[in-house]
């Protein structure tokens, strides 16, 4: 627990009431303006968990930030990132067809690596599919862009152990390259 003097404590009263009184004008000015979005498209996040909550909201993952806290207060981040990409594919915050919910959930364990504070999660994943092996069988691929390298080389690398993990939840199988693949992978 971090103890603050009352000095410092007054410093972020004083930041978080300013903040809002500004965060209202935006509103207004929004709302009166022509511009087609009537809300501040950025949102106010007191901690990781609400940060991750807001950069999803789109996907409708309404109560994510409580089970985020959660997590985060009993394991690890790398495990919390798990466990809440896990929860996202078992429906906890909505159901999903397996394809969307891979990607949501991919993209909230980034999120959660990342503490919801680069573009990764976002715009670092073009998108997550599950495709046909040769022989029949389904595999998870997830397809990268360039701002995933705001997440760190830690957070990018985890995103593939994340997706394999995935992966073995949706009981999907690896994926199985062809013969052809083998060997130009041997003589590039």
């Amino acid at each position: 627990m971090v103890i603050k003097s009352s000095e410092v404590q007054r410093y972020f009263t004083e930041l978080e009431e300013e903040t809002s009184k500004m965060y209202s004008i935006a509103k207004k000015a929004k709302k009166n303006s022509l511009d087609p979005q009537d809300a501040p498209e950025i949102f106010l996040a007191r901690d990781l968990a609400e940060r991750v909550e807001g950069i999803l909201e789109h996907y409708g993952l309404k109560g994510i930030a409580k089970r985020i806290r959660e997590l985060t207060s009993q394991y690890p981040r790398e495990i919390a990132a798990l466990k809440i990409a896990e929860d996202i594919i078992y429906g906890k915050f909505g159901s999903f067809e397996e394809e969307k919910a891979a990607e949501i959930a991919i993209r909230a364990a980034l999120a959660v690596l990342t503490e919801g504070i680069t573009a990764a999660p976002l715009q670092g994943i073009d998108k997550v599919s599950i495709k046909q092996n040769y022989d029949g069988t389904k595999y998870l691929a997830i397809y990268y862009a360039g701002p995933i390298r705001s997440a760190g080389g830690t957070e990018q690398a985890l995103t593939v152990l994340v997706a394999d993990y995935i992966r073995q939840l949706l009981h999907l199988d690896k994926y199985i390259p062809t013969n052809e693949e083998i060997k130009r992978f041997i003589e590039e």
